[in-house]
């Protein structure tokens, strides 16, 4: 059996700028989250670890692993402000408690594990009633977006996409497909593929028959790559 930090899904092959534009997060905020940083308790203490860690320090590249990190490290950072000597403390308990280095793309973090980091966040930032509340069901609602597989790994990532309901998965990205691109779901066409079409001048329509598809994945296809240019 491969082991885990040795298979495709730990296996360096996204840019930092494809990432970013994957995950809807700044360029900058994410390669803040991929440096170290000085300890803040003590100057003379070694410097802290990299929130995300990539598998080979020397190349730029992240992996699938880390995609599906800095997915999460999204919700907890935008929509809940915590800082981020919090959040990596919270992360060093729960790397603890689930005896990983990567215990957010644990299946597991998706049940327990959301109630184990909220109940430390309330420790390291008196989180009130409300805000737990909030953390909760917002980091469980967009946890929806990753799947995982029977040994509780995430395996498959499914990017937002403005203007299509939060509910519908319509793009995924998935290292045993395409290499992991973003491809359209149930089709494995790539939306790159569909979006070369639609700028040679083809019509919607004719761009869904070529591909076997319906117009609703070809528009959102065309979508995630308009959001990805201007990102």
């Amino acid at each position: 059996m491969v082991k885990w930090d040795e298979d495709i899904y730990n296996t360096p092959a996204y840019p930092v700028t494809d990432a970013a534009r994957y995950l809807g997060i700044p360029v900058v905020t994410l390669r803040s989250w991929l440096k170290s940083r000085p300890s803040a308790d003590n100057n003379d203490q070694p410097a802290l670890e990299p929130l995300i860690q990539r598998p080979d320090p020397n190349l730029p590249q992240l992996s699938f692993t880390n995609l599906v990190e800095a997915h999460v490290l999204r919700i907890i950072r935008a929509t809940h402000g915590v800082k981020l000597d919090k959040v990596r403390k919270a992360l060093d308990y729960m790397s603890q408690q689930f005896d990983t280095a990567h215990p957010l793309v644990m299946k597991r973090f998706q049940t327990d594990g959301v109630d184990l980091f909220v109940d430390q966040m309330d420790r390291l930032v008196n989180v009130s009633r409300s805000g737990q509340l909030a953390m909760r069901e917002t980091l469980k609602h967009l946890l929806t977006r990753v799947e995982w597989d029977e040994e509780g790994i995430a395996t498959r990532f499914f990017p937002l996409i403005e203007s299509v309901p939060e509910s519908e998965k319509v793009i995924f990205l998935d290292p045993a497909i395409r290499f992991g691109k973003p491809v359209i779901a149930g089709t494995g066409i790539p939306t790159a593929s569909i979006v070369s079409l639609i700028d040679a001048g083809d019509e919607i329509e004719d761009v869904a028959d070529e591909f076997d598809c319906t117009p609703a994945q070809v528009r959102a296809a065309i979508q995630f790559e308009a959001q990805n240019r201007a990102a």
